[in-house]
């Protein structure tokens, strides 16, 4: 084997730990780790795996980059309406936004596939950037033309940003660490909008009325968002990606335009089955709209919203972290784990839920706190108070806002983990990733089209209930019958002009391939 690596050019690394990413070994016996010279490929720990093209450094950088834009992206909007007092600005954009993203991401695939995760991940994080400028430039004019287009111009970015990312959370990792993966990289990049909520809040600490964030807040993110940016074109391509298996990431190695739009009809073709997770695709940014301005934006003062905003994303680390390693215990089949998933997912979606239509009992004209145009007068004397964290009613909202938070990482780690069990191939699962990012963005577009025509707080949940409900019983034949313990190789190169040759340096290594 060392004399054939040699011939090849490679340098072969003798360990005797095992090459995935659990604890438990995965085959007995030493393993060869066979990697190409040059410093992408210089081990730096080897009892982990780890040098630069390797699965874990890749994911960790990528979710560095998301950290920076869409993490911060996040705690902006966390706040509810951009950090302003009027949504509607910010509905506006977010509806230009997520409809663009639509397409884009829809289509993502094709370009994730065609021009690599690195251009798609650098240029993704320039729109982040512009889009905060368009905030921070709306305070001290009135900018609508360039407002909207900064929304549609982060809807093209964001699209090709979180295909790539996708792209490479559930395509890098071995079948067996894909929770995990997705776990880690869930909690750095909400940890970005932990402290992103953490700048908003430092700003706004004594403002205890309803009202705007100030102009560090945002210069703050902008320049955040721009090193993310910067980091994206430090990352490698997914052709450069070597797993601790001696396998690398399965692609078209001669891929043109032609070929990768073909490939979103093949990916259909392949498995027509994904097409009964669409509904799970479509609301999983839905309730964002609600959850941001129908609770937050509506019944809190600026500071509280800011720590509601922190409180939301720490509970997205949690609740990725538990389910993340949950749907990685290998004592259980996957198959299994994947039953078990859909059910957890019916229960939280009952218990989450039902709480907040309990505390959904205000309309939007109980919480107007405008004023009479032209006048001083305000639009609603008898307007709710907004709720800041020192009062008594406080607590019970607290925990509610917590626990939207970890539902959302509970429905994003499912959709995912769900994505990664029908394929390890990377150019099947960047055209997942891209039906995902679209079909989720087209249903944002239109939740946050209906929150700036004043859609009711109470229909907005209902219509959030019931999708969420609905979305489930369509993707359970998926569940039950198409996720498998394993997919063989030869499933993944279906549709791809590589053969086994191309993607295993160690052909000997049968586990890699899926053999005995």
């Amino acid at each position: 084997m060392a004399e054939k690596a040699e011939e090849a050019g490679t340098a072969p690394v003798e360990t005797t730990a095992p090459f995935d990413d659990s604890s438990p070994p995965a085959h007995d016996g030493p393993h060869e780790l066979v990697l190409p010279g040059g410093w992408k490929y210089k081990v730096l720990n080897q009892k982990h795996h780890i040098w630069y093209a390797s699965p874990k450094f890749q994911l960790v950088m990528v979710a560095f980059v998301c950290f920076l834009c869409p993490g911060m992206f996040n705690a902006l909007g966390g706040m509810g309406g951009g950090g302003k007092s009027d949504a509607t600005l910010a509905d506006n954009m977010n509806t230009a936004l997520y409809s663009t993203f639509a397409v884009f991401g829809f289509f993502g695939g094709t370009f994730v596939n065609k021009l690599g995760v690195k251009i798609n991940l650098a240029f993704g994080g320039i729109g982040y950037c512009i889009y905060a400028i368009s905030l921070l430039a709306s305070e001290h004019a009135y900018v609508p033309g360039f407002n909207i287009f900064s929304g549609a111009l982060l809807g093209v970015c964001a699209g090709l940003l979180w295909t790539a990312q996708g792209t490479i959370m559930i395509s890098y990792p071995h079948e067996i660490s894909k929770g995990r993966y997705f776990a880690w990289f869930w909690a750095i990049f909400n940890m970005g909008a932990v402290i992103g909520s953490l700048i908003p809040l430092a700003q706004n600490i004594d403002q205890k009325g309803a009202g705007t964030v100030s102009d560090g807040t945002y210069i703050g993110f902008i320049v955040l968002m721009f090193l993310g940016a910067v980091l994206a074109l430090l990352l490698c391509n997914a052709k450069d990606v070597i797993r601790p298996d001696n396998t690398k990431v399965v692609l078209m190695k001669n891929p043109s335009w032609q070929t990768e739009f073909k490939g979103l009809w093949e990916t259909l073709r392949f498995e027509p089955f994904v097409i009964l997770l669409f509904p799970m695709f479509w609301c999983s940014n839905w309730f964002y709209t609600y959850q941001q301005n129908a609770v937050n934006a509506a019944r809190f003062d600026v500071r509280t919203r800011a720590l509601n905003g922190l409180l939301y994303y720490a509970a997205q680390i949690i609740g990725a972290l538990i389910l993340g390693y949950a749907l990685d215990m290998e004592r259980f089949r996957r198959s299994v784990r994947a039953k078990a998933c859909l059910a957890m997912l019916y229960v939280a979606t009952m218990a989450i839920w039902g709480g907040g239509y309990a505390y959904q009992n205000y309309t939007r004209f109980d919480v107007d706190h405008s004023l009479i145009e032209g006048t001083d007068q305000p639009v609603n004397p008898n307007a709710l108070k907004p709720v800041d964290w020192t009062d008594s009613d406080y607590v019970g909202p607290m925990f509610l806002y917590f626990f939207y938070g970890l539902y959302d990482a509970l429905w994003q780690a499912s959709v995912y983990w769900f994505m990664g069990a029908l394929s390890n191939s990377g150019r099947r699962s960047a055209n997942y990733v891209g039906f995902y990012k679209g079909i989720q963005s087209a249903g944002a577009a239109v939740m946050w089209s209906r929150d700036s025509h004043k859609m009711s707080f109470k229909d907005e949940f209902i219509s959030n209930w019931v999708l969420l409900m609905v979305a489930l019983l369509c993707a359970t034949p998926v569940i039950w019958v198409k996720i498998h313990d394993t997919v063989r190789l030869e499933d993944d190169l279906q549709g791809t002009d590589e053969t086994a040759e191309d993607v295993v340096l160690d052909l000997h290594n049968k586990e890699a391939i899926g053999g005995a």
